[in-house]
């Protein structure tokens, strides 16, 4: 059996990857397991603004007002968002705070920074132990001493297109596959992230209508119609027989006769129904 620590880590890994693809080509940087100490103390995720710009795409609920420095904790469907995930969020903030300002002595102002933590499924327990309000649909403020956490719930946000990068996590196989079909990727390396991310769903016993297997036969035809005529043909021939079958019968039949002249078409008709015997007419009866 995998050791469960790193199991978890896997799962912090693919949802700040994930984050990684959604920020692409966007006003803000995502730093994935930001070290703060020589001890290793992980950060989940860093989302840094590096310049000025907006966003081009909505944000998810509760991500749509980020500030200069955006600290994230993510709590997958094994965990708990509980006191002690909080204080340690906490604690990262001021390792982190001290780490990127000028000095101890001259810290960058507080309102620089927003704290947040996303997680799978409500913290029940937590949220009757603290000060805790709802702001939308799987957005909640919790109070934590003097400071504010924004705590989004993947598994309650609206399904909409645009909170499709949080319901990849939601650990409900309906929002998964919703996420899956609304996400637009935005970096050549997400199809692989999400084949991971469907792979350690099915290996933990999640029954989703869309599988693994949907999952890489599109992604397979997806990349052979984005192929030349050429480029198709020599990767339908690299194929074994039974799949090469399967291949062309999966494409449009226009992929498939691209690049063909209608007299080559012709041609292989000719040569299909040349060994077929012929049919005798029946005479037609005269009236």
């Amino acid at each position: 059996m995998p050791d469960e620590r790193h199991i978890l880590r896997d799962w912090h890994r693919l949802f700040g990857l994930l984050l990684t693809d959604f920020f692409t080509d966007s006003p803000f940087l995502v730093e994935v397991e930001r070290d703060l100490s020589q001890q290793q103390q992980f950060l989940d995720v860093v989302v840094l603004r590096r310049g000025r710009g907006r966003m081009a795409i909505r944000l998810p609920d509760g991500l749509n007002d980020l500030r200069t420095h955006n600290l994230i904790t993510f709590k997958s469907h094994r965990e708990s968002l509980d006191n002690w995930a909080m204080k340690e969020l906490i604690g990262h903030y001021v390792g982190y705070r001290k780490l990127v300002s000028p000095s101890p002595s001259e810290l960058l102002p507080e309102d620089r920074f927003r704290l947040y933590a996303v997680c799978a499924r409500f913290p029940e327990t937590l949220s009757a132990r603290v000060p805790w309000h709802q702001r939308q649909a799987g957005v909640y403020h919790c109070q934590w001493g003097t400071d504010e956490v924004r705590v989004v719930v993947a598994g309650q946000l609206s399904r909409e297109p645009h909170n499709a990068p949080l319901h990849l996590f939601s650990a409900s196989p309906e929002l998964i596959g919703f996420g899956q079909s609304a996400y637009r990727q935005r970096s050549e390396n997400t199809s692989l992230l999400l084949g991971q991310l469907f792979e350690h769903f099915r290996g933990e016993g999640f029954a989703m209508s869309y599988t693994m297997e949907d999952f890489k036969r599109d992604l397979l035809k997806k990349q052979v119609l984005e192929l030349s005529p050429a480029e198709t043909r020599d990767f339908v021939e690299s194929l074994p027989p039974e799949k090469q079958q399967e291949m062309l019968e999966s494409l449009p039949l226009a992929n498939r006769l691209a690049g063909l002249s209608p007299e080559q078409i012709r041609q292989y008709l000719d040569q299909l129904t040349a060994g077929q015997p012929s049919t005798p007419r029946k005479p037609r009866r005269k009236k």
